[in-house]
């Protein structure tokens, strides 16, 4: 290292250590983003454990957008927001080895962070993880790869458009976008704590603006908390829900005249701690009766139907856009005021695995006023955990709140794990209804060992949780982290919880919430204090962080990529009608439609599976622009687009693609046609090209 730059590493460090502003903490800054949609038919979605909700087509494909800093002395960190459940520990295995393999060790377990948006419309299984994936009937291959290569490619894109630039982080307040869905919970929280606070969920929205080397926005990070379940378990299209077509919204404007997932400038509405959180701000009633549910159990008198949320709009659809529409207004006002203060100092990061069934850390018990020991236990669901939320209820006799057993589900429990009286004791009061820590499949039901990690840039700290925290257990962690780096001698830090990073983990409540047992506390998998050790173990990585000593790295989870059971199976052959080939229209559109009408049109085709056209599309909804010219004005990732797949004959294997494009106001009248792409199976193997187009038709 030069004089010159020793001498800048000294000032940087001064900048960290006493807070003072410099100019000599440059960085370099990428954005990238990719297309990472999964197998959009036959598959279980991942969200709902709802199995008739399986894939029949697209509303809005998932993208994975991916955001590279890099300070002065070559310390670089990696923040991905993918539209999908949550994170898997293999994807981001998968994904941290292909990078390897291309540019050596400079991206690392360490220094990346991979959070998942946590749609409940996406497919799943790729957790290899038991009870994650019974939705999609076990482990699904073309989803994973889907997600790691679109993970990959957006941070490979992100690496490729590197430049010196500026990082600024300001704040808003988005109101009327969410709720708490468990306020009972919520009120078991120390009253001198949630005197603290307004509101009973983080209304605040919280971005990192990306200003490039010639002034120009080339993106931006929204961490806001909601739960991305404005579409219910109903929906059987793909879709990226509230916080992803917030994102598509703001691409759109910085993108003047772009199509869905395309642009230079890439925006992501990141998840936070949004446990216990919900974007239907209309609250829970009894579906058939209209009255409110019970605020503890969220039950509903007999005859009176499951307690449901609803959103702001006239169905599931008009809510999503709504609560995307609130988000993104926020985000843009933000973005465009150009405001903020603007981040300094050196880039720097620590990561750990934590054996949470081992685990023992202090624990101030505000009961007996003294600091006593506490231990994580096998992770394990409660009964409330099949009641469900008031986003989607559950079945059977489960509601909120259980906290007592029943002889009958103990059975059929103990057919699949038998929960020890250790286990018992310790997840107490939770009555255990899933002992998934105690299974002996041939894979692991839920993770034992998890990963904690914290990126740090100047003075604002992502912490990257693998769980959904509640509204206060994102509270807590936000402020010990920001008094672990001042006790440690650091300056004081804004921390963000990035939520859904890096592993899944169900959810993580406070003690007070936990022991009242809504869904949150029941999935709440390793014990009464599980945040207590979450707390422990970023407190120690933000310390480590300040004094620059070395974290350990912990053991690691398991490799059981070679366990995994797949029941779903892969599409065999297609097949077309008598005197009908792939893309021939079955329905072509009418003549002539009015503003406001919905077009459509169906085609015969193969299985969508066949190719999940990433970076392409099924259809393009297409104006006539001169003689023999035409533009594209919509594809399967617009929002005025449905692609619905529709298995018409098992037997023989004909299947059929209906579109829908909305036409609105704002639609310019001229002539129009829909084109559909796709891919047939043939019997004897290979997957083979087709597009179908429909006559013109007018818009008047």
């Amino acid at each position: 290292m030069t004089q010159l730059a020793k001498l800048r590493s000294l000032l940087v460090g001064l900048t960290f250590y006493l807070g003072v502003s410099t100019t000599v903490a440059a960085y370099r800054i990428g954005v990238g983003r990719a297309d990472c949609t999964g197998p959009p038919v036959e598959i279980g979605f991942m969200g709902y454990a709802e199995f008739s909700q399986r894939g029949h087509g697209i509303h809005l494909r998932q993208f994975s957008r991916a955001f590279i800093f890099e300070d002065e002395q070559g310390e670089r960190v990696v923040f991905v927001s993918a539209d999908a459940g949550m994170m898997g520990h293999a994807v981001k295995r998968d994904v941290v080895d292909l990078l390897q393999k291309k540019y050596g060790d400079i991206y690392r377990f360490e220094n990346v962070v991979l959070s998942g948006t946590h749609s409940h419309s996406v497919p799943s299984g790729f957790l290899m993880s038991f009870l994650y994936d019974i939705a999609s009937l076990g482990f699904v291959p073309q989803n994973f790869n889907a997600l790691v290569e679109g993970i990959t490619l957006s941070i490979v894109r992100a690496h490729d458009s590197m430049q010196e630039g500026r990082i600024f982080v300001s704040d808003t307040e988005v109101r009327e976008a969410n709720i708490n869905r468990s306020p009972s919970a919520y009120e078991n929280n120390p009253e001198d704590e949630k005197a603290f606070y307004q509101d009973y969920t983080d209304k605040k929205l919280v971005q990192l603006r990306l200003v490039g080397s010639s002034g120009q926005l080339i993106g931006a990070i929204n961490w806001f908390a909601v739960h991305p379940t404005s579409m219910n378990k109903t929906n059987c299209y793909v879709s990226s829900d509230n916080v992803g077509y917030a994102s598509i919204l703001l691409e759109q404007e910085m993108n003047p005249g772009s199509m869905p997932g395309s642009g230079s400038f890439v925006g992501a509405v990141a998840a936070s701690n949004l446990g216990d959180v919900s974007p239907n701000v209309m609250g829970p009633k009894c579906e058939k009766t209209g009255l409110p549910c019970d605020l503890l159990t969220s039950s509903c008198p007999s005859g009176a139907g499951a307690c449901i949320a609803s959103g702001p709009g006239s169905d599931m659809f008009a809510s999503t856009k709504l609560i995307a529409t609130r988000i993104y207004t926020a985000a843009s006002k933000l973005l465009q005021s150009n405001t903020g203060r603007e981040i300094r100092g050196p880039i720097s990061y620590a990561h750990q695995f934590v054996d949470m069934t081992k685990a023992v850390v202090p624990y101030f018990n505000r009961t007996t006023n003294r600091v006593e020991e506490v231990r994580g236990c096998y992770p394990a669901m409660g009964y409330s955990f099949a009641a469900g939320t008031t986003d989607g209820p559950g079945a059977f006799d489960f509601r909120q709140a259980m906290l007592t057993d029943t002889t009958f589900w103990n059975t059929a429990r103990d057919f699949i794990a038998v929960p020890t009286a250790e286990d018992i004791e310790c997840q107490a009061p939770k009555p255990i209804l899933v002992a998934s820590g105690r299974t002996t499949f041939s894979y692991e039901t839920q993770p034992k060992i998890v990963p904690v990690q914290v990126l740090l840039m100047g003075n604002f700290a992502m912490a990257a949780v693998p769980a959904e925290f509640t509204t206060m257990s994102g509270r807590r962690l936000r402020k010990v982290i920001e008094q672990a780096s001042v006790d440690a001698g650091g300056k004081k830090v804004q921390v963000v919880v990035a939520g859904l990073s890096n592993m899944y983990t169900s959810y993580v409540a406070t003690p007070e919430e936990y022991a009242i047992q809504r869904y949150e506390g029941a999935s709440t998998l390793y014990g009464p204090h599980t945040l207590t050790i979450y707390l422990d173990r970023f407190k120690k990585l933000m310390e480590a962080i300040v004094t620059g000593d070395k974290v350990a790295p912990g053991p690691e989870p398991p490799f059981e990529d070679y366990k995994q059971i797949t029941l779903s199976t892969g599409v065999v052959f297609d097949g077309h009608p008598f005197r009908m080939y792939f893309g021939d229209v079955q329905i072509q559109p009418e003549e002539s439609y009015k503003k406001g009408d919905t077009v459509k049109a169906m085609f015969v085709a193969g299985n969508p599976r066949n190719n999940l056209m990433h970076e392409r599309t099924y259809l393009t909804v297409e104006k006539q622009v001169g003689d023999d010219d035409w533009k594209v004005i919509a594809t399967d990732a617009s929002w005025d687009t449905k692609f619905k797949w529709i298995r018409k004959s098992t037997l023989f294997a004909y299947s059929d693609i209906e579109v829908e494009w909305q036409t609105g106001q704002e639609t310019e009248q001229g002539i129009y046609r829909i084109q559909h792409f796709g891919y047939w199976r043939y019997i004897l193997g290979g997957t083979y090209p087709y597009n179908g187009t429909t006559r013109n038709f007018s818009i008047l």
